[in-house]
């Protein structure tokens, strides 16, 4: 598991449509009854007028799992509530993405570096 944190900030947000955003600016979706949560840039929320409540940073974990892999997640995640670090995890083909608060980026990043010796 190597951390790598991606620069800027990040916001979720949620939309009814994402006809007026640009597909590239869109960093992750998921469909809900609710309507549609987006992962997005706070630079392009602020430019798009979207509303958001919390800023976070975004941290790749570089470690190819299988999407059937057992642990991992489980693993991350109690590390960083152990730091009483909140995450949001959002599982791609490759990789797997933590969301932490932004005044939690240095912090999360030291829990997850430490977890990987």
């Amino acid at each position: 598991m190597n951390p790598v944190l991606n620069p800027g900030s990040f916001v979720f947000t949620t939309v009814d449509n994402t006809n007026s955003i640009p597909p590239e600016e869109i960093i992750g979706t998921f469909r809900e009854k609710e309507g549609i949560t987006i992962i997005i840039s706070q630079e392009a929320a602020d430019q798009l007028g979207l509303s958001y409540h919390f800023i976070t940073s975004w941290i790749t974990l570089e470690v190819h799992s299988s999407l059937e892999a057992v642990g991992l997640t489980a693993a991350f995640s109690n590390a960083l509530a152990k730091a009483n670090i909140s995450c949001n995890v959002m599982a791609g083909y490759y990789h797997d993405h933590i969301f932490v608060g932004k005044a939690d980026e240095e912090r999360a990043m030291m829990v997850l570096q430490k977890k990987i010796l």
